[in-house]
C-alpha cells in the first residue's frame, strides 16, 4: 500500500492529463482542422457500418419472407388430369414432375439472383441443387451442393440430405470414388438410424456399381443391424436377395452385441 507521503506528493504533481492539455493546445491549434476532419471521418465510416449492419439485418429478414414464398413451389402437387381438383387460393397442380422441377429452378435462381450474399440464398442453394439432379444436370448442381456445405449452418438438420445429393452428383459423373467418400460421410456424420443406413446402403450400391459385388453384399448384410428396422434395411434385403439370385454368397451379418446387464446396487 503507498503511504501517506507517497500519496500526497502524487496529489501536488501536476496531473498528467493536465499536461497533455497543454501540449496538446499548440498542436490543436496547428491541425486543428485536419484532426477535425479525420475524427468526422472515422464517425461517418462507423455511421455506415452501423447503417450496413442494419439494412444487413433487414435484407435478411426480407429474403427469410421471401425464401418462405419462394419455396411454396415445392409443395404444389403434380396432376396429369385434364381437369384437375383446384381449392379456392391454390395454384394449379403441374402436369408432371418435370414441370415442377422445371419452376423449382426458375423460382430459386430467381430468388438467389435477388438475394445473393443472404444466409436464405445459401439455403436456397440444396433444393435448386437436388432440382438440378432430378433433370439430370449434375454439373449446375456441384457447385451449389458445395456453396450450401461451405457457407450454410453447420447444425442445419438438412445438411444430411446435401452428402447425399454430392454423392449423387458424383455418381451421375462417373466420379465413384468421390461418390462412395461422399455417401460415407452421410453415414459417418448424420446421427439417425434412418440416414446412417442410408449412407451404408449407397456404398453398397456404387460397390456393386463399381463391380465390387462380394463387397456390396458384405455391406448391405450389415445395415440392418447399423440401422434396424429402418427404409435402407428394408432397400438392403432386396439388394441382398438379387446378389443372392447371380450367384454371390451373401455373408451371414455379425450378430449385434447386447450390452452387459448393469449389475444392481446392493
Amino acid at each position: 500500500m503507498a503511504s501517506y507521503k507517497q500519496t500526497q506528493q502524487d496529489i501536488k504533481a501536476p496531473d498528467e492529463l493536465q499536461k497533455l492539455g497543454q501540449e496538446a493546445v499548440p498542436f490543436l491549434e496547428k491541425h486543428g482542422r485536419t484532426i477535425v476532419l479525420a475524427v468526422g471521418a472515422v464517425l461517418a465510416a462507423g455511421f455506415v457500418a452501423a447503417l450496413t449492419s442494419s439494412l444487413g439485418k433487414r435484407n435478411e429478414e426480407t429474403a427469410s419472407r421471401e425464401f418462405g414464398a419462394a419455396l411454396r413451389v415445392l409443395d404444389r402437387e403434380v396432376n396429369s388430369s385434364d381437369a384437375p381438383v383446384v381449392k379456392p387460393g391454390d395454384e394449379p397442380p403441374f402436369k408432371t414432375e418435370a414441370d415442377k422441377d422445371a419452376a423449382i429452378v426458375k423460382a430459386l435462381t430467381d430468388f438467389r439472383a435477388s438475394h445473393a450474399g443472404t444466409p436464405a440464398a445459401v439455403s436456397a442453394a440444396l433444393p435448386l441443387a437436388q432440382a438440378y439432379l432430378r433433370q439430370g444436370k449434375a454439373g449446375d448442381a456441384m457447385p451449389l451442393v458445395d456453396e450450401y456445405l461451405a457457407k450454410g449452418d453447420s447444425t442445419d438438420p438438412l445438411r444430411p440430405a446435401a452428402y447425399e445429393a454430392r454423392g449423387y452428383a458424383f455418381e451421375a459423373q462417373g466420379k465413384l470414388d468421390d461418390a462412395l467418400t461422399a455417401f460415407d460421410t452421410l453415414a459417418r456424420e448424420t446421427k439417425t438410424d434412418f440416414l446412417k443406413g442410408m449412407g451404408l446402403y449407397h456404398r453398397g450400391r456404387i460397390l456393386s456399381v463399381k463391380g465390387d459385388k462380394p463387397g456390396a453384399a458384405k455391406v448391405f448384410s450389415e445395415i440392418e443391424a447399423a440401422a434396424p428396422g429402418s427404409a435402407a434395411a428394408r432397400l438392403a434385403k432386396d439388394r441382398l436377395a438379387a446378389l443372392a439370385a447371380q450367384g454371390v454368397a451373401i455373408p451371414t451379418p455379425a450378430p449385434v452385441a447386447i450390452p452387459a446387464p448393469t449389475p444392481a446396487t446392493p
